[in-house]
C-alpha cells in the first residue's frame, strides 16, 4: 500500500550537513527502527568504482538497509541535478509504495534542495555554491581547463564561448549540471512546479571548526588506510581525468598531478584535506539556507544524543509509520 501522509505526498526525511559530520551513519540508525530506506544525496556516489573516496556506505550497511541511488552510472557519463531528481523521485515512489519510508542522506545541497522543493528547472537561477566551485577552478587550473570541462559536457556552447569569457563558461557549466541540458534544450522543457513530498529536514551542524576539520584530515588519512590512491590509480588509467562529471571528485582529481610527477604524493594528500574543507566550508553556507531545517550540532552532543533528538524529532511531526 502506498505510503503517504494526511495532504497526500510522499513523506520523507532528509539528513544533510557537511562532510564528516556524521549523516550516514544517522540515517541508517533512524532507517532501521523507522522502517526507511536510504536514497543517497551524493553526487558522486552515483559512480560505479568510486567507492572509498566519495564515503559509500559498507557492504554490511546496504546489507541491513535498502540503498538507492549507488553505483548506477560509470565514470563516462554525465551526470546531473535533473538525473537526480528524475531517479529520485522513481526511487521515493518505489519505496513508499512498499510501505516504507524514504530516508535521503548526503552533502551535496543543490541536489537535496532542488528535488524537495520542487524549483522549477527551465529557469534555474546561478547557484552560488557551485558558481564559486567553478571560479575556482578557474583561478586554480586556468580558464583553458575550466573551458575544456565546458568542451566535455556543452560543446556546442564550448565553441561559441571564448575561453578567456570566464563569466560565460561558468555560467554555461551551471546551465548544465543544474538542468542536464543544454541552455537551448533547457529553454524547452517543462519545470517543475510543486515539491511532491510533505519532508522533514535533520541538519548536522558542527559550530566548532577545529573539531570540523580535524574530523576531515582523519577521514582523509583513514581512506589512504583504506586504499584510496589505488582506487584513484585504477579510475585514472581507466580514463577519469577525461571524463564530464566524475573528473571533478574531490578525493581523486588530487591525485592527477600526483600520477602525472607533478605532486608528491603528500602533496596530493595535503589538496585533497584542503579541498574537503573548503567544500565543507561551502556546503555550510548552503544548508544554512535551507528553511526549517532540525538543527543538531555535533560539537555540543554525543551520537546517541542526537539519534535520539533526531528520532524524537521526526516522530513529533508525524512522519514515522505505524507509531513507530
Amino acid at each position: 500500500m502506498q505510503l503517504s501522509t494526511p495532504t497526500g505526498k510522499i513523506p520523507l526525511i532528509a539528513v544533510i550537513g557537511a562532510t564528516a559530520t556524521g549523516k550516514s551513519a544517522l540515517a541508517i540508525r533512524l532507517a532501521k527502527v523507522l522502517g526507511g530506506e536510504i536514497i543517497s544525496g551524493d553526487s558522486m556516489q552515483v559512480y560505479r568504482g568510486m567507492d572509498i573516496g566519495t564515503a559509500k556506505p559498507t557492504r554490511e550497511e546496504r546489507s541491513a538497509v535498502p540503498h538507492h541511488l549507488i553505483d548506477i552510472a560509470d565514470i563516462t557519463e554525465a551526470f546531473s541535478v535533473a538525473d537526480f531528481i528524475e531517479k529520485a523521485r522513481k526511487a521515493s515512489i518505489d519505496i513508499t509504495s512498499r510501505g516504507n519510508i524514504p530516508v535521503i542522506a548526503g552533502g551535496t545541497g543543490l541536489y537535496i534542495d532542488m528535488l524537495l522543493s520542487g524549483k522549477t528547472l527551465a529557469d534555474t537561477k546561478a547557484d552560488d555554491t557551485l558558481r564559486i566551485e567553478l571560479y575556482e577552478k578557474a583561478e586554480k587550473e586556468g580558464a583553458k581547463a575550466l573551458h575544456e570541462y565546458l568542451e566535455k559536457l556543452d560543446p556546442v556552447s564550448a565553441a561559441a564561448i571564448h575561453p578567456n569569457n570566464i563569466k560565460r563558461v561558468v555560467r554555461a557549466i551551471e546551465i548544465y549540471l543544474t538542468s542536464g541540458r543544454t541552455k537551448t534544450e533547457q529553454d524547452q522543457h517543462s519545470r517543475l512546479t510543486d515539491s511532491i513530498y510533505d519532508y522533514k529536514v535533520i541538519y548536522l551542524d558542527c559550530s566548532d571548526r577545529k573539531l570540523l576539520y580535524d574530523r576531515i584530515n582523519s577521514r582523509v588519512d583513514k581512506m589512504l588506510e583504506q586504499g584510496l590512491e589505488k582506487e584513484a590509480s585504477i579510475l585514472y588509467r581507466s580514463g577519469l581525468r577525461d571524463t564530464p562529471t566524475a573528473s571533478q571528485a574531490i578525493g581523486y582529481k588530487e591525485f592527477f598531478p600526483y600520477f602525472e610527477q607533478d605532486y608528491s604524493l603528500k602533496e596530493a594528500v595535503d589538496e585533497i584535506k584542503r579541498n574537503t574543507r573548503r567544500y565543507a566550508k561551502r556546503q555550510k553556507t548552503y544548508f544554512n539556507r535551507i528553511p526549517n531545517a532540525f538543527m543538531l550540532d555535533i560539537a555540543t552532543e554525543s551520537v546517541d544524543g542526537i539519534y535520539c533528538k533526531a528520532l524524537d524529532f521526526i516522530r513529533s511531526e508525524g512522519i514515522a509509520k505505524g507509531g513507530a
